[in-house]
């Protein structure tokens, strides 16, 4: 049976959404704001994150914030100033969705070129880590908070020619549990959501041959995204869900 959340499940809660501007994580956003939270609107381009601020404030929803980010160029200096920021702010964050990502280029392990390796690594694990560590601080002074990554199926069980894409999903998994290891008892959980087939830009690319009116849509998938990081889950921790 699908998870059908309480309208005001996200009532007073501060979530950072990360990739905002568009696919799953445009559409996240939205959802959470429809349910009561205040979201924060991470994203490199600053048209596209005030597209979804505008949709947002025409909901009547809590006003969103912006935060224009590259994860590509970003250091922990910014992170940690960004904490500060959030904090000074919003006095706390009750969740964080780690949802941009960067494909890279799909073919032979062989042909994996080292500028294309740091790129995805960079942007898929080594912006999640500095960044999940700057705001747990931040997380942590919640009542109840809930940490998001975005893996994906070839980050269970990988495929040929998935490269770097596919090495560092298992990476995101692994750092999502051994984060739930160690937040194990306390306020702060964590959680991997595998979207699956999903009608999205970065889909488009890995499958341009597929027919994506066969494929789900992002408002298909939110039941798992509020379920995770609402209080219906809120002992659920270290677990990597599918969300269809």
């Amino acid at each position: 049976m699908e998870y059908q959340a309480a309208t005001d499940l996200l009532a007073g809660k501060t979530i950072l959404v990360t990739g905002a501007g568009a696919g799953i994580g445009k559409t996240t956003a939205i959802t959470y704001a429809k349910h009561g939270a205040r979201v924060i609107l991470l994203g490199r381009t600053v048209a596209k994150l005030e597209a979804v601020y505008d949709e947002i404030e025409a909901l009547g929803a809590p006003q969103p914030a912006i935060i224009p980010m590259d994860l590509k160029g970003a250091t922990e200096q910014h992170y940690r100033d960004m904490a500060d920021t959030i904090e000074g702010q919003f006095g706390q964050l009750d969740g964080l969705v780690h949802n941009a990502g960067a494909l890279g280029v799909l073919g032979p392990f062989a042909q994996i070129g080292e500028e294309m390796w740091d790129e995805v690594m960079q942007v898929n694990v080594k912006a999640q880590f500095l960044m999940t560590k700057a705001l747990l601080p931040v997380l942590e002074k919640s009542p109840q908070a809930a940490i998001i990554f975005t893996s994906s199926g070839v980050g269970r069980q990988s495929r040929a020619y998935w490269g770097v894409y596919a090495i560092s999903k298992f990476a995101t998994e692994g750092m999502m549990q051994t984060l739930a290891s160690e937040l194990a008892g306390s306020q702060v959980r964590a959680n991997c959501i595998n979207p699956g087939a999903t009608q999205t830009n970065m889909r488009a690319k890995a499958y341009p041959a597929e027919d994506a009116a066969q494929l789900k849509q992002a408002v298909d998938l939110m039941p798992t995204y509020l379920y995770l990081m609402g209080a219906d889950s809120a002992d659920v921790n270290g677990q990597s869900l599918n969300a269809q």
